[in-house]
């Protein structure tokens, strides 16, 4: 298992060269971790500021995972979409039609272009060495960005949004890409994937469909493909869905992927989570939890067993030293 050694914390400059090697192994549709040092470094520039009060629309603050000082994971937290570059997704809709000459009825599924999501946070770039896959790395990574947001509540707004990566084949050809996006912006899914953050999304504007897409007049793995996420992604979806996210008919105009959406204050490591004194000592009995300690670039999570007693958690040393506290500390925590 993952031990309570493992500190979930903001990404730092010194951290590009790991990332790096993350998102060589992550495969196309991350967009949120690209293999691209200059992206990435852009990143963590960009990371900092947003840590330190400059939290523009889009901006976007990376965690990652360490264990014994080496970086395994990562995962991103916006704290609002849209603003300067929209925020862009396909709500999916039936059109009902009657033709009373002839009797018959026809019914149509359409995707309408829109941007419903402006504003909404967004977590995003979850991914964990394949390695630990299994070991409970991913929901250790994914639920510390749920008390990284209960710890700075003030950050966001009412609703956080999750982009599922759309549906690949084997051969890591994405049946919509090839049916839709590859005819209105010219572009292979590799670089339509690498513009689709900050100013690309210009492109998107720009020479995006502005009318509704009849679903009938697509190639069938291109509809099969619709609201379906990638093969890789059933775990993150059985997380999101665990912690309160559902989808609500929109999907990501690139590659169809389901947009998961659901309120903050009722996310479970949200709504279940509470603030304790801290004891530190012996702790072997308790419960499993995922608490943390410290606010901007100072944040820090980590798992370990802990006791309730009264207004009091009691925690092991390893935990208080993960989470850097002494007794006499406060930390935020919830069952894991």
């Amino acid at each position: 298992m993952i031990n309570a050694g493992v500190v979930i914390r903001p990404a730092a400059g010194s951290d590009l060269e790991a990332l790096h090697a993350l998102a060589a192994g992550a495969g196309l549709g991350m967009t949120n971790l690209p293999p691209c040092r200059e992206r990435l470094g852009a990143l963590l520039a960009g990371s900092a500021a947003a840590l330190n009060g400059a939290r523009k629309a889009g901006a976007q603050i990376l965690l990652v995972m360490e264990a014994a000082g080496e970086v395994v994971g990562t995962a991103c937290i916006f704290p609002s979409v849209g603003g300067d570059w929209p925020f862009y997704s396909y709500r999916i809709g039936r059109l009902r039609q009657t033709s009373q000459a002839l009797g018959k009825v026809v019914e149509n599924t359409i995707l309408t272009p829109v941007n419903d999501y402006d504003g909404s946070a967004e977590v995003g770039g979850l991914f964990v060495r394949p390695g630990l896959r299994g070991l409970a790395a991913g929901r250790l990574m994914a639920r510390s960005r749920y008390l990284f947001m209960a710890e700075h509540r003030d950050w966001f707004a009412e609703r956080v949004v999750s982009e599922l990566r759309g549906y690949q084949d084997a051969d890591g050809r994405c049946p919509f890409w090839e049916a839709v996006g590859r005819k209105f912006y010219g572009l292979e899914f590799k670089e339509a994937d690498r513009i689709s953050v900050g100013p690309g999304k210009q492109v998107i504007a720009d020479l995006g469909p502005k009318y509704p897409i009849y679903l009938n007049l697509l190639p069938p793995d291109a509809v099969e493909a619709v609201g379906r996420f990638h093969p890789d992604g059933a775990r993150a979806h059985a997380l999101l869905v665990e912690e309160g996210f559902r989808f609500d008919g929109c999907i990501d105009i690139f590659d169809a992927g389901p947009t998961m959406t659901a309120e903050i204050d009722g996310l479970k490591a949200v709504r279940d989570s509470r603030v304790s004194e801290v004891e530190v000592g012996p702790c072997e009995a308790g419960i499993e939890v995922l608490a943390c300690h410290g606010a901007g670039e100072g944040f820090r999570a980590s798992r370990g067993r802990a006791e309730l007693r009264g207004e009091m958690l009691r925690i092991g040393p390893e935990l208080a030293q993960a989470l850097q506290v002494e007794t006499g500390d406060r930390v935020r925590h919830v069952e894991f």
